[in-house]
């Protein structure tokens, strides 16, 4: 078994929910996720991890959506340490980007807030900038309903990457 899992399943539960608050932020989703343990391999974490998520509402997805900083922002105002520390590394190529991509950004993603009513999230992990800001030019487009399901199934992907960045600390 893998040494992290194994010593989260014998954690006290504030520290493992500690472990799982970092890797999404929704606490009804971490709560779940210690709830289940002990947990026997990787495969059966993940698969729990995804099994919960898709049992979430729309507030536990707001609350998730809520620990991330927008694109190209350092923290978010309910971000745990440890998932700031991982949002910058998964948004490493904004930092890196033309000012003109950034503003784009800003601009892009002020009015996504204002159209949808919550933070633009994309699994930024390996994506430029650019990528990041054509692909919210093309989800401003859809209909609140289409861009929520997307945002829910990005905010999935980015538990899953930090579920594996965790377990390898």
């Amino acid at each position: 078994m893998n040494p992290t899992l194994a010593s989260w399943n014998a954690a006290a539960a504030n520290a493992a929910f500690d472990a799982m608050i970092a890797c999404c932020g929704a606490r009804r989703w971490a709560l779940a996720m210690i709830g289940l343990r002990p947990i026997a391999s990787v495969v059966a974490l993940s698969q729990a991890a995804d099994e919960v998520w898709s049992n979430m509402e729309e507030a536990d997805w707001m609350e998730a959506f809520a620990s991330h900083p927008r694109i190209g922002e350092r923290k978010a105002a309910h971000a745990t340490a440890k998932s700031a520390e991982w949002s910058r590394q998964e948004q490493v190529s904004a930092t890196s980007a033309a000012q003109r991509v950034l503003d784009e950004l800003a601009a892009g993603i002020a009015l996504y807030e204002k159209r949808f009513g919550f933070t633009y999230i994309v699994c930024a992990t390996g994506k430029t900038a650019e990528e990041m800001l054509a692909i919210l030019n093309r989800r401003l487009a859809r209909d609140r309903a289409t861009e929520l399901r997307e945002a829910v199934e990005q905010q999935r992907q980015i538990m899953q990457i930090r579920l594996g960045k965790w377990l390898v600390e």
